[in-house]
């Protein structure tokens, strides 16, 4: 078959007999190129991932330059001064601390008191409101 094919297609190509379900050719330096292959991917990859390296370092050099020009802190930074003034203002202390109680919550609780009271009264028939307010 391969024979009458090869003569069918005069001109075409060893890839159009494989399509055809022809056999393929087997290549016995294959394993040997595929393996040069795979390390020449290799090499072009660290090589990729060196000059990336090498570009994330200059550009946090100038980071750092406009960070000590303007008195600025990394993220980082300003994360652990954070944490750390937390955890020194809770520390000893069985409750969360005051700076994560809501503004207005347990302020000031007579103010709530007399405005709830007010409120209810509000809703109340005449003669109820004035037994109360007296």
């Amino acid at each position: 078959m391969d024979f009458v094919m090869k003569q069918a297609f005069g001109g075409a190509t060893k890839d159009m007999g494989k399509m055809l379900g022809g056999e393929e050719e087997k290549d016995p330096d294959a394993a040997k190129k595929e393996e040069e292959r795979q390390e020449a991917l290799r090499q072009q990859e660290d090589e990729r991932r060196s000059k990336h390296a090498r570009m994330e370092a200059e550009r946090e050099k100038v980071r750092q330059t406009i960070r000590d020009k303007y008195g600025l802190k990394k993220k980082e930074e300003k994360e652990a001064e954070e944490q750390a003034a937390m955890e020194q203002a809770c520390e000893g202390s069985l409750t969360r601390p005051k700076k994560a109680i809501p503004r207005g919550c347990g302020d000031d609780e007579d103010e709530d008191q007399d405005s709830i009271l007010d409120t209810v009264l509000k809703f109340l028939p005449g003669p109820l409101q004035d037994m109360f307010k007296k």
